[in-house]
């Protein structure tokens, strides 16, 4: 599991557009979601590449044995087809960008 830590230096302020931009650069079609405390998401899989970002909260991401907590302008790959999980960690929801690239 390889988290990417936001840059200011390299990337610029951690903005919504900034971090979506970024993504964007990538290839990646981005889509914006607010979880509220105690949002859980089970273990799952996806039939596409994804980039979880975080602007704001805590993320809890368990991915191929491993858990990490990702936090304001953390990027975590989930390859299509991993098994992974996710859970809001504390009582502030997570702000998170969630991109998938489809080809």
């Amino acid at each position: 599991m390889q988290i990417e830590h936001w840059d200011p230096a390299r990337d610029g302020e951690l903005t919504e557009a900034n971090m979506r931009r970024k993504l964007q650069a990538r290839g990646y079609t981005v889509s914006k979601y607010v979880y509220p405390p105690g949002t859980r998401f089970p273990e799952h899989d996806h039939g596409v590449d994804k980039i979880d970002g975080v602007l704001s909260g805590r993320f809890r991401m368990d991915l191929q044995g491993g858990s990490a907590i990702l936090e304001a302008g953390d990027l975590l790959a989930v390859p299509k087809h991993v098994l992974h999980s996710a859970e809001v960690v504390g009582d502030e929801p997570v702000v998170s960008l969630d991109a998938i690239r489809t080809t």
